[in-house]
């Protein structure tokens, strides 16, 4: 998320993407990377193999910064693996930038990781004590180690190793000289699909959405399943399921908040599911007011299905500033306002006097919204209603989104009423967690809500932070 941009909504990890088998593999993985830049703004890299050797390039930045035509025409081979990242296990530095590299006895590894390992201080600490020495602070490079540890075995027996010491959320490529990997947890916390490509004979993509396929013109084949382990070289593609069958747990904030609307994720699109959250906001919440508007990008969608379900016009009460770059500069304390206002600016003639529904997508610690709220109330709206297409986020998460502790989200230990009365709302609503499962198409007990019913399906090392690596 670009510094000065809305900085307090949650944010994911990382977009993942790889390609196998055509000659033009980084530059397709760079286009993938690019449909997948929502997933992680703070560093993009790729590597690649031509099937002797692994060369790569990553920077902080985002992948238009950190990629040219030059440093891409230097990615020479038919392989290629690329991240995009947003840190929620390491800090933000290029040591943490992804993919990871390593070589051990003459094979090089590349890792690109989407998710969190809950065991993850657990897994190092016993690492560090056998000899490991580990090079940045992020949870996968332990996938490199334990991969190196158990070489010997052969890939799929050393992959099938590895993946029963890890816990947690993982959605993984892996790629050496000649083999392109991807591995999912056995409950599928975050998406990974699967596609063929149409110009190259056995040329085949995995990323993290299906907008990175449509990019590319790849052919959509189906999911990566929870639990499988996706192997792709020259003799083609097999895949097997090393651990035993779990429950799934499919995050379902990709549905609410991260994925990409034109993306299908576990099997439903997210542009309908969140035109449908919209529609059953209208059903369980029904306000007279003069139209509905959205807060720019964020609840866009669930605000057409609201207006089209209740039957009042959709209008854009306040028009976004898309030139913001990353380089904005913060303002001074006693400027904080500007923060909101060069991203989103209310249209004054028209919101005079007016009331009006807004519909956000999520209400995470609601410093940002309480600003947008004191913006409309100074261009003379009457009446405010705030209605949130997912319910009271009350819990972090553990599993790849960066949600604050409890004390930091602000429906854990305030009410509704007392919410409303801190963004200065004449009313709030939030969508029923029955409305938001049957948005999805999918049954309730396929889906992780842990942030909203604090049910967590793998247990989680409470006392993790994104620092606790640097801290030791």
């Amino acid at each position: 998320m670009a510094p000065g941009s809305d900085s307090l909504r949650p944010r994911e990890e990382c977009g993942v993407c790889g390609i196998f088998g055509h000659k033009d593999a980084a530059k397709l993985t760079y286009f993938g990377l690019y449909a997948l830049q929502h997933r992680g703004q703070e560093s993009a890299g790729i590597a690649v193999s031509d099937g002797k050797n692994i060369v790569e390039h990553k920077a902080m930045g985002l992948v238009s910064e950190v990629f040219s035509e030059d440093n891409l025409q230097k990615l020479t081979g038919n392989m290629a693996v690329g991240h995009v990242r947003y840190s929620t296990t390491g800090s933000s530095n290029i040591i943490n930038a992804q993919p990871f590299t390593a070589t051990h006895q003459g094979e090089t590894t590349c890792v690109a990781h989407n998710g969190n390992l809950v065991n993850i201080r657990a897994l190092r600490q016993e690492l560090e004590n056998q000899g490991s020495i580990f090079q940045s602070t992020m949870d996968s490079e332990v996938v490199v180690h334990l991969l190196a540890r158990h070489k010997h075995l052969g890939l799929e027996k050393a992959i099938a190793e590895t993946v029963s010491q890890i816990k947690g959320a993982y959605s993984i490529l892996l790629m050496n000289h000649d083999h392109l990997v991807a591995i999912r947890d056995p409950q599928g916390f975050r998406p990974l699909c699967l596609g063929k490509l149409s110009n190259g004979k056995g040329a085949y993509i995995v990323a993290s959405e299906t907008c990175a396929l449509d990019l590319v013109e790849a052919e959509y084949i189906r999911d990566v399943e929870p639990g499988e382990v996706v192997i792709i070289n020259k003799k083609g593609l097999h895949s097997f399921f090393p651990q035993p069958k779990e429950k799934h747990s499919f995050c379902i904030f990709e549905h609410v908040y991260f994925a990409r609307p034109d993306s299908d994720i576990f099997g439903f699109n997210v542009y309908e599911s969140r035109k449908r959250m919209g529609e059953i906001l209208a059903r369980e919440c029904a306000i007279d007011a003069d139209f509905v508007m959205p807060f720019p990008d964020s609840g866009n969608y669930a605000a057409i299905g609201y207006s089209q379900a209740s039957g009042l016009p959709l209008e854009m009460g306040m028009i976004r500033n898309h030139y913001v770059g990353r380089t904005f500069i913060q303002p001074s304390q006693s400027m904080r306002e500007f923060t909101v206002r060069v991203k989103l600016n209310p249209v004054r003639s028209f919101l005079r006097g007016k009331r009006v529904i807004i519909v956000e997508d999520s209400v995470i610690r609601g410093t940002t919204g309480k600003s947008r709220v004191r913006s409309l109330r100074a261009a003379g709206v009457k009446e405010i209603h705030m209605l949130v297409s997912c319910p009271p986020t009350r819990h972090p998460c553990y599993y790849g989104i960066d949600f604050p502790s409890s004390s930091q989200l602000i429906a854990s230990g305030n009410t509704i009423e007392e919410i409303r009365d801190y963004l200065g709302l004449d009313s709030l609503y939030y969508l029923s967690l029955d409305g938001l499962v049957e948005a999805t198409g999918r049954d309730r007990d396929t889906f992780c809500l842990a942030c909203f019913d604090n049910i967590y399906p793998v247990a989680p090392d409470l006392d993790f932070s994104k620092e606790s690596l640097e801290r030791g």
